[in-house]
């Protein structure tokens, strides 16, 4: 039984109260954004030394609260956690009473759509699943990125107008994605955002072995122009000896890294050979050329030495974000587990998020 009063239609204000469970990088920012829009956030929720910080740099005068004390103060509360964290959390508020009928929950993980919800949907509440499909820093940049940022968006049919309203009011595109594709959806962001990430700064660390004393600066036109030349045009956009069938210079490539760094064939190969697959599919690379490069191609990767680093608070996050980042995952305060992974990001994720 729920302990607080249900939220009544005509009792609803122009502009919603916002709580956010979860101060990572993607919360505080969509809460300021709408507070922008004229909401008004009254109560957060985290668990680090970073989210209490950000929480107060992002929404100064906004309380930190529990979780439940999230829900008994908001209209519309933003779960912004990690997305192994959602489930647990939105089950655990449900149980506790601490949903109330008639308020909005939105969480931004891109991986799920509304139906990780209905334990809170059962209880009264509206759900709406909205993914901001970009990386988020933290910072009171990201509100600002925020403007034409695409929103994967998934809602029942009666929510649709609630929630188109809300991404536009921060700002935002909504695409509509269906709770089925959400999975897919997801991938699809952290193979274009968040493997970018890893494949530019493994190219500066080889540039800097080359003995290039600026590789951010060397890569930044050139990785501008292949990200809008693929965008315009795809495959066509292809460049390079892989797509020229160049098997001399692909050899060559390999045999430095074996070499200078081992750790980097593996995933030198991997895309080397779907470039291959692609731009032979395209029509880019004769079957004829194709073959010396695929033998080359066909070698074994060494066995990379395994490193490990702990998770921080730096700048960028996934999802994304995509898409979410978060707080404790119980209802009566911070549960267990770090609060600033992205989902969302993404983040994408969020997103990261």
């Amino acid at each position: 039984m729920n302990a607080n009063p249900p939220i009544e239609a005509q009792d609803r204000p122009a502009r919603l109260t916002v709580g956010v469970v979860g101060a990572g990088r993607v919360g505080p920012a969509l809460a300021a954004s709408l507070q922008l829009a004229g909401h008004r956030p009254v109560a957060v929720s985290g668990v680090s030394d970073a989210s209490v910080r950000r929480a107060a740099q992002l929404l100064p005068d906004v309380p930190l609260v529990t979780p439940a004390e999230v829900l008994a103060r908001a209209e519309l509360v933003l779960l912004t956690v990690p997305d192994d964290a959602l489930a647990g959390l939105v089950r655990g508020l449900a149980e506790t009473g601490a949903v109330r009928p008639g308020q909005l929950l939105v969480h931004t993980s891109g991986r799920y759509g509304t139906a990780v919800l209905e334990p809170a949907t059962r209880a009264g509440a509206l759900p709406l699943a909205l993914h901001p499909a970009m990386t988020f820093t933290g910072t009171s940049v990201d509100v600002h990125r925020l403007a034409g940022c695409s929103f994967g968006v998934t809602a029942p049919d009666e929510l649709r107008m609630a929630a188109e309203a809300l991404v536009i009011e921060m700002g935002g595109e909504p695409e509509w994605i269906a709770e089925s594709a959400r999975p897919l959806y997801h991938a699809a962001l952290a193979i274009g955002a968040n493997y970018l990430v890893t494949l530019v700064a493994q190219s500066m660390e080889l540039l800097r072995e080359a003995g290039v004393q600026a590789p951010d600066r060397m890569l930044g036109p050139l990785l501008g122009a292949a990200l809008d030349n693929a965008l315009r045009s795809g495959d066509a956009a292809l460049t390079g000896p892989v797509a020229r069938g160049d098997a001399g210079t692909v050899a060559a490539h390999v045999e430095e890294l074996r070499r200078h760094a081992p750790q980097s064939v593996a995933g030198y190969l991997a895309m080397a050979r779907t470039t291959a697959d692609r731009a032979l599919v395209h029509g880019l690379l004769k079957p004829e050329q194709a073959e010396d490069l695929l033998g080359v191609l066909a070698g074994p990767a060494p066995d990379a030495p395994r490193t490990s680093r702990s998770d921080s608070d730096g700048p960028g996050s996934g999802p994304t974000g995509t898409g979410s980042d978060g707080s404790g995952s119980g209802p009566g305060g911070p549960g267990p587990g770090p609060d600033e992974p992205d989902p969302n990001d993404p983040g994408p994720n969020g997103g990261d998020q």
